[in-house]
């Protein structure tokens, strides 16, 4: 439990975190109700003493945008905007990253510079309180004027329409507002459009991604120090020297970490180690590394935005301006998000190889990590699963940044796919997710054939616990089933509890 006021302040990943615990809950401050309320006055008294155009308030939309509409259509037409829009398709987002969307949009909207009227606000901040998470759909954004169809799709609950899911059940939003006695919502001018209008799709999954990416590189550091105490590898190439004359902030990073992962390890004091371990090995530092300062980069940018006013146009009511920009676009997102996914599916990839590596047969450790092999196919197909999955994550890398399609009747003329940068590289994550549980069943079935009590204490902790979900295989089972079990393990436990 616990709750979060809305302002001013620095948001970042670690807001985020909070904000996704259960239980809690938001309201705006006193300085961000103020914001709200002049911004919206600025507006309503703009509109009445304005004769020309407001883009989106008193015009359509796109390439609509010279056609006038009248003062009396004002509201419908935001209401239009959001039912026409509302054209997603596919999987619907899992309940975590809507609930992100919705904190994201209400930060926005905080800002006062869209001019929507504190009551939305409102009732979106009611939507997160009571955990009623609009069904918004993974498809159908081009990153452009923002995630306009995504966004039509969280906010079509405001009207009453569409659906949501509430305690765990999808149902109509027209049934979960009754239950609520909360009328639905008729918006006024502008409303429509700041909903729909800002970058909370992409910002949502980009931010989901990032907060567990975080957690898998530490996974991978774990896994991958486990891989070669089993695989009786070296300590030299992580010793600091080595790193101090390359100075990549990740690069020492990750050799400081596995120095403290294999501390006390009396296996890796053993005499008559090979010369060399394979670069799946012994570059984990720089591999691994080099994924954390890109993850680093693109926390930077997603930090940015989520601190941003992403909709269009953009109300200054202190300096008298209302100006229709660019600020929805999604390609600073898009770019990032494009590297994120290479950056974690890297990780998957060089995991892959040390599974290879240890059901090898090599080293004293016996093929596919099973005592009797022939009768016993033992690890064999966990590395086929582990190699078609990092297959896809190759497929997933193609950059969805570089493509635009022209749409709007040409207004729209250059588009971010930032959105479809998103919904890959959230694939990713999940592949990362399944690659690293493999990699740990098969160190710790490896280990089973060492001295594991020799090993460093981080690495016997993580064993005990590991095997207490999945044990050591003497012959064979439905490995699905273990898979399953060890990536519930690398899902529900932080790697920060074993470092």
């Amino acid at each position: 439990m616990g709750h979060y006021q809305i302002g001013p302040h620095h948001i970042n990943l670690q807001t985020l975190e909070q904000v996704l615990g259960d239980g809690c809950t938001l309201s705006l401050s006193d300085g961000a109700l103020g914001r709200i309320r002049h911004c919206r006055e600025y507006l309503d008294q703009k509109i009445q003493s304005q004769s020309g155009p407001i883009y989106g308030v008193t015009t359509g939309f796109g390439s609509l945008c010279d056609t006038s509409i009248s003062h009396d259509d004002l509201g419908r037409l935001q209401q239009n905007l959001v039912m026409s829009h509302a054209c997603g398709t596919g999987d619907p987002l899992p309940d975590r990253v809507v609930r992100l969307m919705l904190f994201l949009k209400i930060q926005s909207l905080s800002y006062g510079h869209s001019g929507i009227r504190q009551e939305t606000v409102e009732r979106l901040i009611a939507f997160f309180n009571e955990g009623i998470y609009p069904v918004v759909f993974s498809q159908g954004s081009l990153g452009a004027s923002g995630d306009l169809a995504p966004l039509a799709h969280l906010s079509l609950p405001l009207l009453g329409l569409g659906e949501v899911v509430h305690k765990g059940r999808r149902r109509k939003s027209s049934d979960v507002l009754a239950g609520f006695g909360w009328p639905p919502l008729a918006l006024e001018s502008k409303e429509g459009l700041a909903l729909l209008n800002g970058t909370q799709f992409m910002g949502a999954i980009g931010s989901y991604c990032l907060l567990r990416a975080k957690e898998l590189s530490r996974w991978a550091d774990l896994c991958g120090a486990l891989s070669l105490e089993a695989f009786n590898g070296r300590i030299e190439p992580f010793l600091e020297p080595v790193h101090r004359v390359r100075p990549h902030p990740g690069q020492m990073e990750t050799a400081s970490v596995i120095r403290r992962i294999l501390e006390g390890s009396r296996l890796m004091e053993l005499p008559g180690k090979h010369v060399q371990d394979p670069y799946s090995f012994r570059c984990m530092p720089q591999v691994h590394g080099a994924s954390k300062d890109a993850i680093a980069y693109v926390e930077s940018v997603f930090e940015t935005e989520m601190n941003a006013v992403t909709d269009n146009p953009t109300l200054f009511p202190d300096q008298d301006l209302i100006i229709s920009a660019g600020n929805f676009h999604g390609q600073p997102l898009a770019l990032s998000l494009d590297f994120l996914g290479m950056a974690l599916a890297e990780l998957g990839n060089i995991s892959e190889r040390r599974v290879y590596r240890l059901i090898s047969g090599a080293r004293g450790l016996p093929s596919f990590l099973v005592a009797n092999p022939g009768l016993n196919s033992g690890f064999m197909i966990p590395q086929y699963a582990a190699a078609s999955i990092v297959s896809q994550n190759k497929q997933l890398c193609t950059p969805a940044s570089v493509d635009s399609i022209e749409s709007s009747q040409g207004q729209e003329d250059h588009v971010s796919m930032g959105a479809n940068a998103a919904t890959k590289t959230l694939q990713i994550v999940a592949n990362l997710e399944r690659l690293l549980a493999i990699e740990l069943m098969n160190a710790c079935q490896a280990m089973g054939f060492r001295e594991a009590g020799s090993t460093s204490p981080v690495l016997r902790q993580l064993m005990q616990d590991f095997v207490a979900t999945v044990p050591f295989i003497e012959n064979d089972k439905v490995m699905h089933d273990e898979m399953e079990k060890a990536l519930d393990f690398i899902r529900s436990r932080r790697p920060g509890n074993f470092l």
